[in-house]
């Protein structure tokens, strides 16, 4: 079994129209063993911005408090918000510093730029290779498997609605179909005015 997927979990982003769409699912667990269903995988860095994180869960803690610290620093001597393209160009920097002992993570950005509010979604291997699609990014133990709904499913220039329910649905075939992860799902829609957040109650097995 990979490291990757000791843990197990999955987390997908995908763009719409003026708005994206991130969501990973609840489950934390030690190999086939379930722990919890209540994991935080989707972190909140600004209020456009959001880092979803899946793999080792000790290294997605490390991870998600040293980032935040450069956050917070960049921020501070900038004077200014950063933005979401700038933020994956700092994770993926602060991933290759260490790409001789990785953090055993895959990490996935969505975000709105906080001028433009254009959307913006990332995610990286563990040595931080950005990939920078117009349509989705999927990481964690169901990837293949998300692949094939997000491919199904999206379409360009989605409403919010639109985008949740597809997002939703990719995430609960997915899912489903994976023993290392599911447990419900967490969604959020992350638009120019607001962020919608939304749970879902899927199979408990």
């Amino acid at each position: 079994m990979s490291i990757l997927a000791y843990n197990g979990g999955c987390c997908v982003a995908m763009r719409g129209k003026e708005c994206v769409a991130i969501a990973s699912d609840l489950r934390f667990g030690v190999q086939a063993q379930t722990i919890t269903t209540d994991y935080q995988k989707v972190f909140q860095f600004n209020p456009h911005m959001f880092l979803g994180l899946v793999g080792l869960q000790s290294d997605i803690l490390t991870v998600h408090d040293r980032l935040l610290f450069r956050k917070n620093l960049y921020e501070v001597r900038e004077n200014r918000s950063i933005t979401p393209k700038r933020f994956g160009a700092m994770l993926s920097s602060f991933l290759y510093e260490r790409r001789f002992g990785p953090y055993f993570i895959e990490p996935v950005i969505a975000g709105l730029d906080p001028k433009t509010f254009e959307p913006f979604i990332c995610n990286m291997d563990l040595i931080g290779c950005p990939n920078n699609p117009e349509d989705f990014v999927v990481a964690g133990t169901c990837a293949e498997q998300l692949y094939g709904m997000c491919e199904t499913l999206w379409r360009p220039d989605m409403e919010p609605n639109q985008l949740f329910e597809c997002i939703s649905q990719a995430m609960i075939n997915a899912f489903d179909r994976d023993a290392m992860s599911g447990w419900g799902a967490v969604v959020y829609i992350i638009e120019k005015d607001k962020i919608t957040k939304k749970t879902l109650k899927t199979r408990q097995d």
